[in-house]
């Protein structure tokens, strides 16, 4: 069902374009575009030429099946390197093709790479091997019929059938839906159900060939020969077609024919390249090498859908545009130069270069078969010529020696001042030039010619552009920098008022500015675009409406009348033609003028009207004729669908996932080349402006800008679906539908199906070992808590029982501080005892030496001495010392060693002295236990503070206490 859409749609879209078909004219050569070996990069020799159902032209090459799709050159070579002889698509997806001994078809495979399939084995085994060329295939509803010089091969539903004849067939051909083919030295026949039927009257074609037979007005038939010309077969009768092509065509050998759509027939010859013929057997064009053909041996024609006659050379491949509206004459020879001015005057037609001034006649001679040129020099007029001026029916030649008159193949000199660069008229009867020097002003006279006046005084600059605005103002442009303002005398002879204008009045600079006429209306080109002038302010502005609706023709560098209130815009070569005749309206026309793109010489573009519809434009090497009435038919296009070419990997080296744009393909790409870059084209032949714009679904967020790249490339892509989108835009206006491309991008290898089965196995083995291991965990969690009771358990019993111990520490602490505290407490009331029972013993000593007996008499003194001897034994009793020392030592643990270790030499008296001393006794109470004086006891103090060596400062109380 698609296949037959697709059908349906190449014969409305045939039809479409036949329907649209202009008349080719006779002046210069149609647009031919060259693709040399070089391009293609393939064979030198074409021998066949065919279109599929997509667009994409394939050519039977030398060194295989080579196919161009507007963009891409592919070479597909077959077994053994063969020459491809004849190639047919079916619209179907199939291309067949023949070469020797060997016929098949390329098809897409499931990848997208065209594969061939030969079909030779389906010959019938006594045919066999064939070891012969195919030269003709011809695609016939079910069937396919290959035709070589023995036989004829008809491929249908699967076999082959052979159709053989007594003598050698030379060519097969279609003609609308019959087929005839020659036999050598028998005539013509006709092939009808698989057999052939002898064409009565062939026998007047002679023997030269038939190389040609195209269908002809109503039911009649063209068939050309190689060397006896052009013949009429009206289905009953043979007869020579007598024209203006037969000489031709007899002279330089027909080859090969194709029919244009309309009333065209273009054939082939093996000596002169082609010739176009109309149905009166005129030749309309003749298109060879010196005109534009790269070769002139032609050995394949054909014509698509769009009109482009594509012709298969000896030596490369070339598109004419047959229905251009542009046709083009070129100086192959190099014999007049290069082209500044052109011009069509009296039926002749002047090109003004940089070498002189040449002419040739312009109306064709009618015993010529198409419109030839034969530029001469004029004699006198060698050298630069700047330009060509008809001004009141005198055409003026301005020229680096002077200005000349042009009168049909002579010149007359009317002024001597050099570089004649514009002339423009001032009034009725005056012109005035802008040249090398300053301004010139020529006048008219009785007989009507034009002749010098004068040079104007009071200005000498180089004038490269001159114009008059309303109030008779002239303004001139510098051939290099600044814009001058001029008033003259009433009498034109001098300069009256010169101001010079540069950034400082507004203009964007002072180079590259020029002035023009447009539309009644004086204006300043410059680089940022068109200026005008206010007198009021004396200063220039943006002449901003026009700039926005000019586009990027606002910086335009010259303007050019055309006719009417159309106008010529010329930018850094680019041309476009601008219509202001609408009010507050501007259309502007560049597409059918990209061909120019800088052929013509940059800042002396030439444009001149010959007629309403028809102009001629000066070009580098020779000029080029616009029929402007051929671009107002109606525009009926239809814009084929973009092709996706090639999906490449790019992610470390550059190789192909797929070859073609085939629709019923998946296409799925690893994820390890998910950087991959998508090349397509639009199959439009034509000259023009194509840009693009693609949109990725799932990864864009919106339309990209149109560009005329022909390939993306994206990285990175992400596992997933995606949807391609790109359509073309041909000149800015017309937009294709939409190509969809779908593709695939895996998921990498450890996120594939394998890889997920194996991550299922790992997840449920990794839940049985997580489990175990939580248990264990769990398990050793608990063993863990336990051990942490059981530990903080005996820590707490530890720590009770450290507190209970410390508690009964504190309690025998409390008992030792207390037992200590009474022993002090005994300690103290021993030594007070002491001291008491040592101060009693000392009044009972007083008492006693005043004690008298009842006569009054004191005692006897050794009364007295055994009294005072028991006292004194009292006193010094060293059991009341025992007893002290002892209390002392458990009151004061160690003192005495502590002080014997520091201290040997202390005797009994002075650790008696420190023992007192450390329970902070006073000097009276130390005296009465010591049984001395107080004398005695700082006598005492003193010795021991030397004996235990203590500082001068150092209390002797406190150094005890510290002890």
């Amino acid at each position: 069902m698609r296949r037959s859409i697709l059908i349906i749609i190449s014969i409305v879209c045939t039809s479409a374009w036949y329907a649209r078909a202009v008349d080719i004219k006779s002046i210069g050569v149609p647009y031919v575009q060259n693709y040399p070996k070089t391009i293609y990069q393939s064979g030198n020799q074409n021998w066949s030429v065919t279109r599929d159902e997509h667009g994409i032209m394939y050519f039977g090459n030398a060194e295989g099946l080579l196919a161009f799709d507007g963009k891409y050159w592919q070479q597909h070579h077959m077994p053994n390197g063969l020459i491809v002889r004849s190639v047919s698509a079916d619209g179907r997806g199939k291309i067949y093709v023949g070469a020797f001994g060997e016929f098949g078809y390329w098809q897409d495979n499931n990848k997208g790479f065209l594969k061939y399939t030969s079909l030779i084995n389906l010959v019938p085994e006594k045919y066999r091997p064939i070891n012969e060329e195919i030269w003709k295939i011809y695609v016939d509803g079910d069937r396919v019929i290959f035709q070589s010089f023995g036989a004829i091969y008809i491929y249908s539903k699967g076999s082959v059938n052979v159709i053989k004849a007594p003598r050698p067939y030379l060519f097969l051909f279609k003609a609308g839906k019959r087929f005839f083919i020659e036999q050598v030295s028998a005539g013509l026949f006709e092939l009808k159900n698989n057999h052939m039927e002898y064409v009565q009257g062939s026998n007047t074609l002679g023997n030269s060939g038939v190389l040609s037979i195209l269908p002809f007005q109503g039911n009649k038939y063209i068939i050309g020969t190689a060397q006896n010309g052009l013949f009429i077969y009206d289905g009953q009768n043979i007869k020579p077609w007598v024209s203006q092509a037969n000489d031709f065509l007899k002279t330089y050998q027909l080859n090969n024919g194709a029919i244009i759509p309309g009333k065209y027939f273009a054939y082939g010859t093996i000596l002169n390249g082609i010739v176009i013929i109309d149905t009166a057997g005129n030749v309309i064009q003749h298109i060879n090498k010196s005109s534009g053909l790269q070769n002139n041996t032609v050995l394949s024609l054909y014509t698509d859908t769009e009109q482009n006659l594509w012709a298969g050379l000896d030596n490369g491949i070339d598109r004419i545009e047959v229905n251009s509206p542009l046709y083009f004459y070129f100086d192959k020879t190099g014999k007049f130069g290069t082209v500044y001015a052109s011009i069509i005057f009296n039926k002749k037609i002047y090109l003004g270069t940089n070498q002189g001034l040449f002419y040739s006649d312009w109306v064709p001679d009618n015993n010529k078969p198409f419109q030839s040129f034969d530029f001469k020099l004029i004699p006198g007029s060698q050298g630069q010529v700047w330009d060509l001026s008809l001004q009141d029916g005198r055409l003026l030649c301005g020229h680096n020696d002077g200005t000349y008159q042009v009168n049909e193949n002579t010149i007359t000199k009317i002024s001597t001042v050099t570089g004649g660069w514009i002339i423009k008229k001032l009034s009725q009867d005056m012109l005035i030039q802008g040249t090398y020097t300053g301004l010139v002003v020529y006048k008219k006279d009785a007989s009507g010619n034009w002749i010098f006046s004068h040079k104007v005084d009071g200005f000498g600059e180089p004038s490269r552009y001159v114009e008059q605005d309303s109030k008779g103002q002239i303004w001139v442009s510098h051939a290099y920098k600044g814009i001058y303002k001029l008033t003259l005398s009433s009498d034109l002879k001098k300069v009256t008022s010169k101001i010079y204008y540069d950034k400082q009045y507004g203009l964007p600079g002072s180079y590259n500015v020029n002035v023009f006429d447009l539309d009644n209306r004086v204006v300043f080109s410059s680089d940022s675009g068109f200026y005008i002038y206010d007198d009021i302010t004396d200063r220039f502005f943006k002449y901003t409406q026009l700039n926005k609706k000019l586009g990027t023709f606002s910086s335009s560098g010259k303007i050019i009348k055309a006719i009417g209130k159309k106008y010529w815009f010329i930018n850094q070569g680019h041309v476009a033609l601008a219509d202001l005749s609408v009010p507050g309206k501007l259309s502007i026309d560049t597409n059918r003028f990209t061909i120019l793109n800088g052929q013509m010489v940059q800042h002396y573009e030439t444009i001149n009207r010959i007629n309403n519809l028809t102009y001629l434009i000066s070009i580098d090497d020779g000029f080029v004729i616009l029929n402007d009435g051929d671009a107002l038919l109606p525009n009926q296009m239809k814009i084929p669908p973009v092709l996706i070419r090639r999906i490449e990997n790019v992610t470390d080296k550059v190789s192909v996932i797929s070859d073609m744009n085939s629709s019923h393909n998946v296409i799925e790409i690893p994820y390890t080349q998910n950087n991959i870059r998508i090349a397509y084209s639009l199959p439009y032949y034509k000259q023009a402006k194509i840009k693009f714009q693609y949109y990725l679904e799932g990864y864009s967020r919106q339309w990209s800008d149109w560009a005329p790249q022909s390939q993306k490339e994206f990285t990175n892509l992400d596992q997933g679906t995606y949807h391609f989108k790109v359509r073309a835009k041909i000149n800015d206006q017309n937009i294709s539908a939409i190509t969809t491309l779908t593709f695939t991008v895996l998921p990498p290898w450890y996120a594939g199906k394998a890889a997920m089965i194996f991550y299922i196995l790992l997840l449920v083995l990794a839940y049985y070992l997580i489990r175990h291991y939580y248990r264990l965990k769990l398990r050793r969690h608990q063993q863990r808590i336990h051990q942490k009771l059981q530990a903080e358990k005996e820590e707490f019993l530890k720590q009770e029982a450290i507190a209970n111990e410390q508690h009964i520490i504190n309690i025998k602490n409390e008992q030792l501080q207390a037992d200590l505290a009474s022993k002090s407490r005994e300690l103290a009331n021993s030594a007070m005892n002491l001291v008491y029972k040592n101060e009693l013993l000392q009044k009972i000593s007083e008492e006693i030496a005043h004690l008298k007996d009842n006569t009054g008499k004191k005692l006897a003194d050794d009364q007295l001495r055994r009294i005072q001897k028991v006292i004194d034994e009292g006193m010094n009793d060293e059991r009341d010392w025992n007893i002290f020392e002892k209390s002392f030592n458990e009151a004061h643990e160690n003192f005495f060693k502590k002080l014997k270790s520091g201290h040997p030499d202390l005797v009994p008296n002075d650790l008696k002295l420190c023992a007192y001393l450390r329970m902070n006794m006073s000097s009276k109470e130390m005296a009465s236990l010591l049984n001395i004086s107080l004398r005695g006891v700082e006598i005492r103090r003193y010795r021991l503070r030397k004996k235990l060596n203590l500082e001068h400062d150092k209390n002797l109380v406190e150094f005890l206490i510290e002890l």
